[in-house]
């Protein structure tokens, strides 16, 4: 069969895609002033890194490790971004999240 063949690099080029994909798709509005380049570059990043521990070390240890890269994304959306007072799956109230960030945004500043 032609789907049976996983043992290429290929299959975890495509789970990374995945789940970049699936993450801009839900969880972009997080990254909203976040620059285009640095978006792609994470993208890149961790595609090359989960590629390299993957041919040195095995398919297995680069998805354990994959897979516990969630877990700070799980800390900061379920415990912290709620802490200060941000909802963790709408980034909401917006003018919290945008300070948190550290980013301006001309419609929530006051005029002089």
């Amino acid at each position: 069969m032609i789907f049976q063949e996983t043992d290429t690099i290929w299959f975890e080029i495509a789970l990374v895609s995945f789940v970049f994909a699936l993450g801009n798709i839900l969880l972009g509005h997080f990254e909203a002033k976040t620059p285009k380049v640095r978006r792609v570059g994470k993208f890149f990043a961790t595609l090359c890194l989960v590629c390299l521990i993957s041919h040195f070390f095995g398919r297995k240890t680069a998805l354990i490790l994959l897979a516990f890269s969630f877990i700070p994304v799980g800390l900061i959306h379920l415990w912290w971004l709620p802490k200060k007072g941000v909802n963790g799956w709408t980034a909401e109230p917006k003018e919290k999240y945008y300070r948190l960030r550290g980013w301006k945004n001309k419609e929530f500043e006051k005029p002089r």
